[in-house]
Parts: C-alpha cells; structure tokens; sequence
C-alpha cells in the first residue's frame, strides 16, 4: 500500500485572526507552489460561501492561478458545489482550464451546499422558491458535455461542439461523505474521494463504492482517495498547540459561531475553559511528528482501501503549514521533497 500510496493536498484557504481573505488566498498560491516542489500529486481547492474562517468561494477562479503558479502538480477543485450551478456553465469553465493546462485539470463535484440555508437562498438566481433537489440529474447532463453522450437529437447536446477547450477534457470526480455518494460514484464509473474530516466512519462506506463499481469510457477500475484532516511538526507537543487552533474553530462552527482562525495560545485558553468533554461528535485529526502522522495516514488509507490521501490543514500561521506539509513529504520519501527543502523550497 505504501508504495503505491499518492499524496494529495485539499486547501480551504483559511483565514488567521487578524488577517484577510487576500492574504489567504496569496497563500493558497504559496502553497500549492511549495506542494508542487515537494512531489505532491494534487492540489485541490474548496467551496465554501459566506463566513469568516475559509477564503474559498470558487474554486473555477482559483484553479488558474494556481495552474499558472506550478508546473507538475494537477490542479482542481475539491469540490464544485454543483447544485448552486447551471451544468453547462460548470462545463464551460473548466473546458476553458482544461484547454489552458491540458492533462492536469481535475473536476471535483459535490452535492452539498458549502454554507448555511439562508447563504443557499441567497446564492440562487430565482429566489422564488427553493432549488429542487435534482443532483443526479445535474450530474448526468455535465457529463454528458464532456462525453458527447446525449442522446441523438437532444435539445442539449449542440453545446458539445462549443466547449472551449476541446479536445481537453478535465477528470471528474465524485466527492462525499456519505453512502449515496459512494453509489451514484461506483454506478456511473467516477473516481470516489470520501471526506474522512466530515464524517471518519466512511470506512465502512468505501467498499459499497467498489460494490458498486461500474466499468465506463472514463475508468476502467475503481479509484478511491481519501480526505484526512492531519497536521505534522517536529515534535508531539508543537503539534498540538499548532492543531488548537482549528479545534477551536470547529467547536465553535458547531454552536453556529464562525471565527477566523484564532492564534494557537487563545484557542488553548478556550479549550481549557471547555473542559475535558466539550459536547458533540469528534472528528479523526492525525496530529504529531513525521512518525506519528505518516502511520496515521497510512492506517486511514488502508482502512478506505484507497490508492491515495489527500491532506486537509489549517493552522493560524501559515509557516506552520508550508512546514506540515514539508514534514509529510518527508516521512513519505516524496521523491522531490528532500531536493526541494534542501534548496529553499520558498526561493
């Protein structure tokens, strides 16, 4: 497993206390340049609306920066919130990235809305009653743009020949957390990347994917990646501190309390004013030294059976990241990471 294993980024774009959304999003670039250097397969980037903590609303605008920024690394989105939007524009957007960077474009599609309600309501262009819940249908028909396959004489089916960047296409992915997703991916032949930082019980998901797996002109076997909120430092308690931070973000998010993200001292205080057993549900961090989150990641991915892990981090400053994500590399022997950390991987 761990020879085979790829190592991936997903990046909310998280906004420090005291920082902006600028700032984060210069630091997406950033990183995913560092990423790129480090022998990194993917970098992804998220969907989130209307808060203060994560800087990333569209995820089609970043891409091309990013694509512009690298060299090696595919690029994509880890997820487009495809209920939000029409098929066709979705089509038409990454044709065009696809075009611009051929053979390193992914397209991450997900069902959830990435906000609130009343941030749903108000991303919808006809506010007079709620969007329908037509996911799989959506699905269908942006496939079928990429796939030239609408049925003879569909009203649809003369925007094929339009995309921009045809003959490139982007990959499609499926992302989820939950068991519907893992069949609609397996059904319709797409790569399946579960959410393990949303729901760590996925586990038990994953193989009703494999169940499920039919063959199509995309993918001829399954292919699973798995998302795992981890964080790396050169020692036990640094990483600690360091994860506070974003513990006391998601506390917070689950009363309905969106923050930035807080310096790790504060968030300690916090957390010790909670006690012992703040309430509600727990989700799986992999938190340490090289050592520690390597075979965490390892564990995780033997657990999906996936080919691949995709890291989620958030930390208040940004050094400690670029630093997480140099110390993984590491302890996975990515070829490039010890060439590009050597040299300066910042110069």
């Amino acid at each position: 497993m761990t020879e085979l294993l790829r190592l991936s980024v997903l990046d909310q774009s998280p906004v420090a206390e005291g920082s902006t959304g600028a700032q984060a999003l210069r630091n997406t670039i950033d990183l995913a340049q560092l990423t790129d250097r480090l022998g990194y397969h993917r970098y992804w980037v998220a969907e989130h609306h209307g808060g203060p903590t994560l800087a990333g609303p569209s995820p089609e605008v970043l891409i091309g920066p990013i694509a512009s920024a690298t060299e090696r690394i595919r690029v994509g989105s880890g997820g487009v919130m495809l209920p939000h939007y029409s098929p066709l524009k979705v089509a038409q957007s990454f044709s065009v990235l696809a075009g611009l960077y051929p053979g390193r474009i992914d397209l991450g599609i997900g069902r959830a809305a990435g906000t609130d309600p009343m941030t749903t309501f108000a991303l919808q262009r006809d506010r007079r009653q709620a969007a329908p819940d037509d996911f799989p249908q959506q699905l269908a028909e942006l496939l079928a743009y990429f796939d030239d396959s609408f049925p003879d004489g569909h009203a649809l089916g003369r925007y094929v020949a339009t995309l921009p960047g045809r003959p490139e296409r982007p990959v499609p992915w499926l992302l989820g957390s939950s068991a519907q997703s893992a069949i609609w991916a397996g059904d319709i032949g797409l790569p399946y990347a579960f959410a393990d930082f949303i729901n760590g019980e996925g586990a038990e998901i994953a193989p009703l994917y494999r169940e499920r797996f039919t063959p199509s002109d995309r993918l001829d076997t399954p292919e699973t990646a798995v998302a795992v909120w981890a964080l790396c430092a050169d020692t036990e308690e640094e990483a600690r501190r360091l994860a506070a931070s974003s513990k006391m973000t998601f506390t917070l998010l689950r009363q309905g309390r969106l923050i930035a993200v807080p310096p790790p001292d504060k968030a300690l205080r916090f957390l010790e004013s909670q006690g012992p057993s703040a309430p509600g549900p727990r989700r799986r961090s992999i938190v340490g030294t090289p050592e520690t989150v390597r075979a965490g990641l390892v564990d995780v991915a033997a657990q999906y059976g996936a080919e691949e892990v995709i890291v989620v981090t958030i930390t208040y400053d940004h050094e400690a990241r670029r630093r997480s994500y140099e110390l993984i590399a590491e302890a996975f022997d990515l070829p490039a990471a010890a060439a590009a950390t050597g040299a300066g991987a910042r110069a």
